[in-house]
């Protein structure tokens, strides 16, 4: 019982999450909109943020759950943006709440996972050092993680697949050309 009340807390509070602003929802009408009292809340959730930070932690473990390897450059941007396009009213509900923080900390560990997936396969039998792949996986993050930023502040109005899909067209050759660079010099 004490899971399917858990479980109907996020639901409720996502589905709400989805027709108003965070600032706008108190745990009054959580519960009473998901038909359990504040004790029961509060024996599963500390609070409003709390219960925010655990449903945003699920999407983005069952995105990973869901891209086990990552292949491109493209890839990591679809693989980072696929919790935002599945709920995005309530991630621009968020975006624009002080909690903005919790939608940019798990966007970060999206990103840095799908990057950090994708050099890991794509250069696994190269012998490239590792101080090279750190600056590797920081640099093409920060890139994804900006791109999301400026969409996101921007009311993520147009689709960003397309005009990221061309940016890694445009730098298509110099993140292999960095590792080629950062290939450890044979002893």
């Amino acid at each position: 019982m004490s899971n399917l009340t858990n479980r109907a807390i996020k639901e409720t509070f996502e589905k709400m999450l989805e027709e108003h602003p965070l600032n706008q929802i108190t745990v009054k009408d959580l519960v009473k909109e998901c038909g359990i009292n504040r004790n029961s809340f509060y024996y599963h959730f500390q609070d409003i943020p709390t219960l925010l930070e655990e449903i945003i932690k699920d999407h983005v473990d069952r995105c990973i759950e869901r891209f086990p390897r990552i292949d491109s450059i493209e890839e990591i941007l679809e693989v980072s943006l696929t919790f935002i396009y599945e709920r995005k009213k309530m991630v621009l509900h968020i975006f624009n709440s002080g909690s903005r923080d919790i939608i940019e900390k798990s966007l970060m560990e999206m990103c840095e996972y799908a990057v950090a997936n994708y050099f890991n396969a794509s250069i696994s039998d190269r012998p490239v050092k590792k101080e090279a792949k750190e600056i590797l996986v920081q640099l093409v993050k920060c890139l994804c993680f900006g791109e999301m930023m400026d969409w996101l502040l921007g009311g993520m109005e147009d689709d960003l697949r397309e005009p990221f899909r061309q940016l890694c067209e445009l730098n298509k050759g110099h993140i292999e050309e960095v590792i080629l660079k950062s290939l450890e010099e044979p002893s």
